[in-house]
């Protein structure tokens, strides 16, 4: 068994299936099957433990590969991989040294254009160079390109320690009022590199615990997509990464135009990439939805964390 696979063994069945000896009910099966999947996708050869580089590009000639003399000095790869041109337009070319053994979404060329992941759409993959178990792809962020290096073999993959969670509780699986915003609210949410992004938001999930009233207000990454809050709360920096924990709804059933419900599961709260990679841009909490409560459901911070 590799090293990899160990780990997912114990960290699916050693800590994620306590529960269910604890709790033999189908909703918690539910929760373990979304934990199953989520470290599946978190641990993949391509998920997020996979990142080894953010490199932000200058406009002009940008040398890449592993050797130091280069732009850009990768930690994976051939010592002279080729060469990212960006124009003053913003576009982007590669073109590859001879001897680097690269291809460009899986064809051996000598150049190619490179299109980032914010032009390539929602239903489409920007450009991927590949180079050995390496690969990387441009993002764009405010205004600026990087490359997005993942490497298979990555430190943070091999050595990845498992999720620990708080106990699966039902009673966090919440029943939220939709309250719809007629037009759209702009919300301003930082990020770990320190750009702003401006987001609209559609409406506001509205619950109660404990006596007490909280709002959280979500915003759709793609059009027609699910709702996505970025919330805190008093675990936060605590028992819980700091910065943030995702949490995604199903649209109410008129849709986010209508008053209706939405489930808030609370169970399923988990970790941003940030949590695991230092070369993640995720997006921060923003002070609207810092709840003044212990959300004591959902990952708990990641005992391999780099901060």
């Amino acid at each position: 068994m590799s090293r990899i696979a160990a780990f997912l063994f114990a960290s699916l069945f050693g800590v994620v299936a306590v529960s269910f000896a604890e709790t033999p009910s189908s909703y918690t099966h539910e929760i373990e099957q979304w934990r199953v999947d989520r470290v599946a996708r978190l641990t993949g050869p391509d998920g997020w433990l996979s990142l080894i580089g953010l490199e932000w590009l200058h406009e002009g000639a940008n040398r890449v590969g592993s050797a130091a003399g280069n732009d850009i000095v990768l930690k994976a790869g051939p010592a002279h991989l080729g060469t990212v041109t960006q124009t003053t337009d913003g576009a982007l070319r590669i073109a590859l040294d001879k001897d680097s053994g690269a291809t460009v979404d899986g064809k051996s060329v000598a150049e190619a254009a490179l299109i980032d992941d914010i032009h390539a759409g929602a239903d489409a993959a920007p450009t991927t160079v590949r180079f050995g178990n390496a690969n990387f792809y441009v993002i764009e962020r405010d205004g600026r390109m990087a490359l997005r290096v993942k490497d298979s073999d990555a430190e943070a993959r091999r050595d990845f320690l498992g999720i620990d969670y708080f106990p699966v509780d039902p009673s966090w699986r919440v029943e939220a009022d939709w309250v719809p915003f007629v037009p759209e609210h702009d919300l301003e949410i930082g990020t770990a590199i320190g750009t702003i992004d401006k987001v609209k938001v559609p409406g506001k999930a509205v619950f109660h615990r404990d006596g007490h009233t909280f709002e959280l207000l979500p915003y759709q990454e793609e059009p027609g997509g699910e709702l996505f809050f970025v919330l805190a709360d008093r675990t936060s920096g605590k028992e819980t990464y700091g910065a943030a924990r995702f949490l995604y709804a199903a649209l109410p059933a008129g849709g986010v135009t209508k008053p209706g419900k939405v489930v808030l599961d609370f169970n399923k709260a988990y970790n941003p990439p940030c949590a695991f990679t230092p070369f993640a841009t995720c997006p921060l909490a923003p002070p609207e939805n810092r709840l003044d409560l212990a959300v004591t459901a959902g990952e708990k911070k990641y005992r391999g964390g780099h901060h």
